[in-house]
């Protein structure tokens, strides 16, 4: 029996990439959606894929400049489409408006089934999008945004 052999790479190994800061490879809508599906329990894909549709899209009215354009572009077409068209208010909505707002856009959410939509949503994007951008992101918006992306922002003891 002949040992075999690698073949020699003339290409500089990468480095492991670092889960928590890097962003994914940009997935499809099928896995954003399945991850979503996955995160909030949804039966079925299609409502996932409408609450991941309302929610992204309430986002987009909260973000401006690069850090909009960069999460658009982190994610896959579809997903990029509601976050990027829809426009931007002239101040962000604090945590608990912005799920109120999420609520009055989905027949029949109430604060606490949307506040559940929107941490099934957004608690996906820092895999997909990577910490630093996420961190870049809630620099935009009031506090109390970071734990609907799943972040905890724990603030010092007085």
């Amino acid at each position: 029996m002949t040992p075999t052999t690698r073949p020699q790479s003339s290409t500089t190994p990468t480095t492991p990439r670092d889960p928590v800061n890097t962003p994914s490879a940009r997935s499809t809508w099928e896995e954003l959606v399945e991850a979503v599906r996955a995160t909030g329990r949804y039966r079925t894909t299609a409502e996932a894929a409408r609450v991941t549709r309302v929610v992204l899209s309430a986002l987009g009215g909260q973000l401006t400049g690069d850090e909009r354009a960069e999460l658009a572009r982190s994610l896959p077409e579809e997903a990029a489409r509601p976050l990027a068209s829809e426009v931007p208010l002239s101040r962000p909505l604090t945590a608990p408006e912005f799920v109120d707002n999420v609520a009055t856009r989905i027949e029949g959410a109430t604060p606490d089934t949307a506040r559940w939509d929107v941490s099934s949503v957004l608690g996906t994007l820092p895999q997909r999008a990577g910490t630093q951008l996420i961190d870049r992101v809630l620099t935009q918006l009031p506090p109390g945004y970071a734990l609907l992306f799943g972040i905890p922002k724990l603030t010092p003891a007085s």
